[in-house]
């Protein structure tokens, strides 16, 4: 018999192995341990031991050469589920579908038990909403509200706003009536045709920077921007100044600048309107439009900046309510509701994955055609992650809920999107923080080095068409007459407020007139008596956000009037630059793209010789002038010779 070695304790060494097998009868007591050794071999195990036998058992060993070694499967344990996982798996099919929703919220004072703070309360306590989009308030008034509401919401909410100018978009221009006083606000910039006509992709990244950085401090994780459509229809009655310009190459550059300028500090961008919402001249929240081009202008156009943004990880885009036969299959069927639109072109042929949000489904381009339930069915479907604004919010999770259970929508459907939210959730860190802090919302938001730049954009914009007799820069003489005429919309209590104020400056004796949309010719005819006589009259045109002007046959009649009495004049577009295209006898037209106080206060300098006017227009304006337009108008140099 061979010689043996006691086993190995990290296992079976390789060769013979000893078994040891200790018989010990039931009747023997405790436990005695083995004293033997080699030297001392056990009985073979053929042998019994008797039972009568008394004493040490004899332990039996059982010899077998060269035993394989025997490899035992290394356990690894499981990763631990993310958050998103572990909450997904945790919710109820009513549950999840809430999370795909967002309704809208006003960011005004709602104190506990009011109706409107108990509505939203009931979409996130009992509907289980997802998120919400934010509308107007004051810094200060949205973060308090969001705070409130995240504190009774058991998922953090996902929270959007329409940004597209910078949270001043939603977050300024609160006045306090009858007194009139501005009670001030987020960081308003100039609108993004503004940063076209500048034309420094710079200034595009910081715009988005400040976004975000001021949209965080206040509770906001998405900003709705930028816009990517490309304007290239002068009859545009939605997108107009919201869009970069009607150059694809440039609204790709500059859109993807700002995509990167929100992304980097904290926030989701959101690309929109897709498809591209630009050559339309029918509004979406009142009718359906179509465009009619065929899939290779479509690729070459509209679609460029999204696909751009795309490349560059934007992490959102949102629908356009728009159809386009070609992009469809030849259906006349919104883009929002079309699965060959969202699933085939953006999701398999440009590769987003990110988050697609639906448009307001309360526009009239859906909510005309279909139920609320039916419409978000059919956005998810056609591949939205997100239903935003619906018209009843209980209706549309009622509509998804029951789409699932009768076999329409499979829940593995709902989960993709579901996942979605959720991560993107917690990449934002929501799952482990939801709240913001009120106490630093003043040193974050609308700072001194925040308008600077709006400022900045604002200077640099600035683009003059016409300066006939060099009317411009204006000689600036303090005891000239002046007229300051401003045409604006009635709600619009900023407009001229700020031009006028830096105007007065230099013209102490600056005489202002308001002409509203609405006013009968009377109205315009009294201003024009008051223009008989001055040494310059200045016409300021308001637009709204989307640059549309009411009235604009009176506006005409008004400034033609100024020509044929030969009273100097020069008009001041402060949003829409197609307006000259109705008055091109106009002695000098001066575009400053939107009504912001930058943009206010920047049009007064340009007019008095303060800076370099060097800004391009980003679209043409038919009949006259094209893309890239512009005159240089050098800033005025002082008496002394400084500039």
């Amino acid at each position: 018999m061979k010689q043996h070695t006691a086993p190995s304790s990290r296992g079976v060494r390789r060769g013979a192995a000893v078994c040891v097998i200790w018989l010990v009868s039931a009747a023997c007591g405790p436990s005695i341990p083995f004293i033997g050794g080699p030297e001392d071999p056990p009985a073979p195990a053929a042998e019994a031991v008797p039972e009568q036998v008394v004493g040490l058992p004899e332990p039996v060993v059982v010899v077998a050469d060269e035993l394989p070694i025997v490899e035992l499967p290394r356990v690894v344990p499981e990763a631990p589920l993310s958050w998103e996982e572990r909450t997904l798996r945790e919710l109820t099919l009513r549950e999840k579908v809430g999370q795909l929703i967002m309704p809208f919220v006003l960011g005004d004072f709602a104190p506990e038990g009011s109706p409107s703070h108990e509505r939203v309360v009931g979409y996130i306590e009992e509907q289980g909403i997802g998120g919400v989009i934010m509308s107007v308030g004051t810094p200060i008034e949205v973060a308090a509200k969001l705070n409130d509401l995240q504190r009774h919401a058991s998922i953090p909410l996902l929270v959007a706003a329409d940004l597209e100018t910078g949270a001043g978009f939603r977050m300024r221009g609160a006045v306090y009536m009858p007194g009139n006083i501005e009670l001030g606000g987020a960081t308003d910039f100039p609108s993004l045709m503004a940063v076209g006509a500048a034309g420094d992709e710079r200034l595009a990244y910081e715009m988005g920077r400040i976004t975000a950085i001021e949209a965080r401090a206040v509770g906001i994780h998405v900003p709705f921007a930028p816009v990517l459509d490309v304007n290239n229809n002068p009859d545009n009655p939605i997108i107009n100044v919201r869009s970069f310009g009607e150059d694809p190459a440039e609204v790709a550059r500059m859109g993807t600048a700002f995509v990167m300028g929100i992304q980097d500090h904290g926030a989701i961008a959101t690309g929109k309107h897709f498809p591209g919402h630009g050559d339309t001249d029918t509004d979406s929240h009142l009718a359906l439009p179509v465009i009619r081009h065929d899939r290779a202008r479509m690729d070459s156009v509209e679609l460029r900046p999204f696909k751009e943004a795309i490349d560059a990880g934007i992490g959102a885009i949102m629908t356009a309510h728009i159809s386009v036969p070609s992009l469809n299959g030849g259906i006349l069927e919104p883009s929002t509701l079309s699965p060959i639109v969202l699933t085939t072109v953006l999701r398999d042929e440009l590769g987003f994955d990110g988050i697609i949000f639906t448009d307001a489904m309360d526009m009239s381009a859906i909510a005309r055609r279909h139920s609320t339930g039916d419409a978000a069915v059919r956005a998810l479907e056609a591949g939205a992650d997100v239903i935003l604004m619906p018209p009843d919010v209980s209706q549309a999770i009622d509509g998804i809920v029951d789409a699932v259970e009768s076999g329409r929508l499979s829940e593995e459907r709902i989960d993709v999107s579901v996942r979605r939210v959720l991560a993107a959730k917690a990449k934002l860190g929501l799952d482990s923080e939801r709240l913001v802090s009120i106490q630093n919302i003043g040193e974050v938001v609308g700072t001194p080095d925040h308008t600077a730049v709006a400022t900045e954009i604002a200077e640099k914009s600035i683009t003059i068409l016409k300066n006939d007799r060099n009317l411009l820069p204006l000689r600036g003489t303090r005891s000239a007459s002046v007229l300051s005429v401003t045409f604006r919309r009635g709600s619009d209590v900023l407009a001229g407020r700020y031009f006028n104020q830096a105007m007065r400056v230099t013209y102490p004796r600056l005489r202002t007139a308001d002409l509203e949309a609405g006013d009968d010719e009377s109205d315009y005819d009294a201003v024009l008596r008051r223009a008989r006589g001055q040494a310059l009259v200045i016409v300021g045109t308001y637009s709204s956000y989307a640059g549309s002007v009411d009235d604009r046959d009176q506006l005409t009649v008004l400034i033609e009037g100024l020509a044929r009495l030969g009273v100097p004049h020069v008009v001041v577009s402060f949003g829409n630059p197609y307006l000259i295209s109705e008055f091109p006898g106009t002695q000098a037209y001066m575009l400053a793209w939107n009504g912001s106080e930058a943009s206010q206060r920047a049009a007064a300098g340009a007019l008095l010789g303060a800076f370099d006017v060097l800004g391009r227009v980003p679209t043409r304006i038919p009949p006259v002038f094209a893309l890239g337009d512009g005159l240089t108008i050098p800033m005025k140099i002082t008496a002394d010779g400084g500039r």
